[in-house]
């Protein structure tokens, strides 16, 4: 669908690939959409096409933006449950504790009356046996008395902590309750968003949705234009990076042969500093391959709104299962993802970086070299690998790069 997101400003735009060639292309595509819908409401007071595909295409981003809101309520409220799960064992932990600490403390009452603890030392020494089971009473009775405090005391302390642990947990189910319902709303709005999306689109004659097909074609072939333009871009500098790297080698060795002591030392030397980085990109590629192979496997599988698989993905649950096969671990929304690794330009990019969309960064790709992503793009579609200017350049809000 034809893009309607407002350009960056200058400053915040992501690193260029803008050549004339490109802007010549950009403006050719412009025109041809243009003239594949019409601008003026139909004779019948029918939305245009064109109206009608730019309010799709808002209703799907809405309801994009209200997945993420969704993903991000459902985390809280799995979070909050578990808090809460875990303050309830407590006191339910607590409450026996205290119900034994209680026990005890009837023992030692009962202990008291049978003892005869409450009657004065002169009946009791005149009522014992003899004086020394009056001693040996009396001392018992001192050493009861330590206990009984102790005890007294501990069951004050537990039940002082039962209570407030118990209050806890009160605010924790009304925070629950809050997630719970931030969790239905988000939900509810997204399944408006696309019930409208789907109403708008049903109503759509065979021959509109044929030039909105038409269009949809052009304008991925725009798309693949600019990903081919940067993919040349990438190996051009990449030869060049080539290039600068095999120059101290040759220096090194020519050192080398004219000095195998102190020369040879050099040329080491310069090839040890290059070794950090070759060995982090080493360590980066080896997880990137393995997050893209996963990401390839589930090529074909339906986009579903807050699904992390494995059957179907939104967009950041393909993401997140991507990288989770490499042994790392996203967060599970895209707001929380892009601050998850190194931010880099677009011309930077490498296979495996996650390709960040949009001022509200409400859309992920995985990316595969060549201007090329794999990503779940949308309700209704599948998800499939594409250019990442699938919805131009001025789209892209950033790359970054996990692990």
């Amino acid at each position: 669908m034809a893009s309607h997101r407002k350009s960056r400003t200058p400053g915040a735009r992501v690193a260029g690939i803008r050549t004339p060639a490109l802007a010549t292309a950009a403006l050719t595509s412009v025109a041809l959409l243009s003239q594949t819908a019409d601008a003026a409401p139909s004779d019948d007071g029918r939305p245009s096409l064109e109206e009608v595909e730019k309010k799709v295409d808002d209703l799907y981003r809405q309801a994009e933006s209200a997945t993420e809101k969704y993903n991000a309520a459902k985390e809280r409220t799995t979070q909050q449950r578990k808090r809460v799960d875990t303050l309830l064992d407590d006191v339910a932990k607590r409450t026996q504790t205290l119900n034994e600490a209680r026990e005890e403390l009837g023992s030692f009452a009962a202990a008291q009356y049978r003892t005869g603890a409450g009657v004065p030392d002169t009946a009791t020494f005149l009522l014992a046996d003899s004086p020394q089971d009056f001693f040996d009473r009396n001392q018992l009775m001192d050493r009861m008395t330590g206990r009984q405090k102790a005890a007294v005391d501990d069951y004050v302390t537990r039940q002082s902590e039962t209570m407030e642990k118990r209050k806890e947990a009160a605010e924790s189910l009304v925070t629950l309750a809050d997630a719970q319902d931030d969790l239905k709303t988000a939900k509810a709005t997204v399944q408006r968003k696309l019930g409208t999306a789907r109403e708008l689109l049903s109503k759509l004659t065979a021959e509109e949705k044929a030039r909105l097909a038409a269009a949809e074609e052009r304008k991925r072939e725009e798309a693949a234009r600019e990903a081919a333009e940067l993919a040349r871009q990438q190996a051009e500098q990449r030869e060049a990076e080539e290039e600068a790297r095999q120059r101290p080698a040759e220096s090194g060795s020519s050192g080398t042969s004219e000095s195998p002591g102190s020369s040879g030392s050099t040329g080491s030397s310069g090839s040890t500093s290059a070794a950090p980085p070759a060995s982090t990109d080493s360590s980066y590629t080896a997880k990137a391959e393995k997050a893209l192979a996963f990401a390839r496997a589930q090529i074909g599988k339906p986009y579903v709104w807050g699904a992390t698989g494995p059957g179907s993905y939104d967009c950041s649950g393909l993401t997140q299962a991507a990288w989770k096969a490499a042994g790392v671990s996203l967060p599970r929304t895209t707001y929380d993802q892009v601050g998850a690794g190194t931010a880099v330009a677009v011309s930077q990019a490498r296979p495996g970086d996650l390709v960040f969309f949009y001022d509200d960064i409400t859309h992920v790709g995985v990316y595969v070299g060549n201007g090329m992503m794999i990503h779940a793009p949308k309700p209704g579609t599948y998800v499939r690998e594409e250019s990442i200017f699938y919805d131009g350049e001025s789209s892209i809000h950033s790359v970054v790069r996990p692990a």
